[in-house]
């Protein structure tokens, strides 16, 4: 019976496996720790590519369009140069006066390709130098018949001339001083080619990948960086499909190609062509991936150093040490720090641990927290952009913090674009920003709303406080003779005010803001009014 006994509870003895407190815990920690960055890691990465896909869908939106836009300029400062040369031929059609006008519109700007002077029955009367043909001869082009079917400003749609070369014919007709029509005189521009049109079009900021393409009514490429593809037909695509509808937008597309694409499109209006501007989606993946794993380089050391750390301690420490080890799982919420700094440590090792976990937790959120703050500021001027601009609203308005409002608009600042170029327009920009924050309080919120328009938030400053600050701007500004590129420049500002009690939406007072904003320009800009 004794025996039996003791071979009971050798048995039981058998059946409980010595277990060591310090390496579960180690485990445990470890395994909570790679899971918690794993999980970190993939959310905030999904989180920075849904940001930076945004971004630049945004980005290739807006370029389209400006280049849309200045593509429409462009055809009307092109019917305006042939107008004129139209009025003086109908004056006096001679043959000094033909060669002189088609000369000088060929060699006055880098408009036209070759210049020509077309009689009613469409006979070319006379060329520039870089025309094709020779007067005298009858020309049946797509573009003359246009013309002379027409007998008004045409643009004409691309067509392959006697060369073969894709054309466009932009002609304003030529009628005597009694209402006769005499023929027209007709500007030609040579797809493919380097010319005005060829520079608006090919002209981007992008330092990658990205690039931009016109499509006309037939879907045939009348712009694109490889030459080779230029007068080819585009294949199925939604974008085009889109944009050729008369639509303007941004979207993420399989192009025709067959690649991933983040394009913004937008349609021209005097002509019906679509511009698109799009980039590999691959390209901005591929960064996001390459910074991710910079992170995790970055935080791989102190991450080594706190397990080694851990087993070490794990032998000495009881209870604090279980309690570290059952919060490590949450360290990657908002709240893991109240409870780290809960844990009673009551000796030098629990201490150090402890804090050995709070560091690193703290490093990897300030990357994180760099991250975001890089999604958030325009990177032209450095102030916050519109993103940036909601999270600063939604922090004062969780808060019910009063604050007001300026809107501030350059003014003329298109003409600046049109007369010294994007690149003058852009030093403006970061100029104004610079002059923003020097006479702006430390808690006073900066942004840049979009294009040349900015809004400052003052927290807690009444509004005559706030109207005292824009005209103080505003006179700063107009006093300024060495803004790059222009000298001189003005801005005319809106001031608002948003309080809680008032039950006004933030949105109703930035628009008060804009109102006001509209005022100054309607009352002769370079001021300031309040709403």
């Amino acid at each position: 019976m004794r025996k039996q006994q003791l071979m009971h509870k050798k048995k039981i003895k058998l059946s409980l496996p010595i277990l060591s407190l310090g390496p579960l815990i180690v485990l445990l920690t470890v395994v909570t720790g790679v899971v918690m960055m794993v999980n970190t890691f993939v959310a905030s990465y999904q989180r920075q590519q849904a940001i930076l896909l945004e971004n630049r869908l945004e980005l290739n939106h807006a370029y389209a369009t400006k280049i849309a836009e200045s593509t429409d300029r462009f055809l009307a400062n092109a019917l305006q140069q042939l107008n004129v040369s139209a009025k003086r031929l109908g004056q006096s059609l001679n043959v000094a006066t033909q060669a002189q006008e088609v000369e000088r519109l060929y060699r006055q700007t880098y408009s036209f390709s070759a210049v020509g002077i077309i009689d009613s029955a469409g006979n070319l009367k006379a060329s520039s130098s870089g025309h094709l043909e020779e007067p005298g001869r009858p020309l049946n082009s797509t573009g003359v018949k246009m013309a002379l079917n027409r007998k008004a400003p045409t643009v004409s749609p691309p067509y392959h001339n006697t060369s073969g070369q894709l054309t466009i014919a932009i002609s304003q007709p030529i009628f005597n001083p009694v209402g006769n029509y005499l023929g027209f005189v007709s500007g030609i521009i040579y797809l493919g080619q380097a010319n005005s049109l060829d520079d608006i079009l090919g002209r981007h900021y992008y330092s990658d990948t990205s690039y931009v393409y016109a499509v006309d009514e037939a879907r045939r490429l009348l712009y694109h960086p490889d030459r080779n593809r230029v007068g080819t037909i585009v294949g199925e695509n939604e974008v085009v499909d889109q944009v050729l509808f008369g639509l303007t937008g941004a979207q993420r597309v399989i192009n025709s190609q067959g690649r991933d694409m983040l394009a913004g499109f937008a349609p021209v209006a005097a002509t019906g062509w679509g511009v698109v501007a799009q980039s590999p989606t691959e390209q901005l993946t591929e960064r996001l991936t390459s910074n991710m794993l910079a992170l995790i380089l970055d935080t791989s050391l102190p991450a080594l150093a706190i397990l080694i750390l851990a087993w070490w301690v794990s032998r000495l420490i009881a209870r604090p040490l279980t309690d570290l080890a059952l919060h490590a799982r949450a360290l990657h919420t908002a709240n893991s720090k109240q409870p780290l700094q809960a844990i009673q440590s009551w000796y030098f090792e629990a201490r150090q641990l402890k804090r050995a976990l709070m560091q690193s937790q703290a490093s990897f959120h300030y990357q994180i927290d760099k991250l975001n703050e890089t999604a958030q500021t325009d990177p032209l001027t450095g102030l916050l952009n519109r993103r940036g601009l909601t999270e600063a609203v939604n922090m004062l308005t969780q808060n019910q913090h009063t604050f007001s409002v300026i809107a501030i608009d350059i003014d003329y600042f298109k003409k600046v674009n049109d007369t010294y170029g994007h690149d003058i327009g852009d030093a403006v920009l970061k100029h104004l920003a610079k002059i923003m924050k020097t006479y702006s309080r430390h808690e006073d919120i900066l942004c840049r709303n979009g294009g040349e328009e900015f809004l400052i938030l003052l927290p807690d400053a009444t509004l005559d406080h706030a109207t005292q600050a824009a005209e103080r701007l505003r006179v700063n500004i107009a006093n300024q003779t060495d803004i790059p590129g222009v000298g001189r420049l003005t801005v005319s500002l809106g001031v608002a005010r948003w309080t809680a009690e008032s039950n006004e939406s933030v949105d109703v007072t930035l628009k008060r803001a804009d109102e006001a904003l509209y005022k100054a320009k309607a009352n002769g800009r370079n001021r300031v009014e309040a709403n």
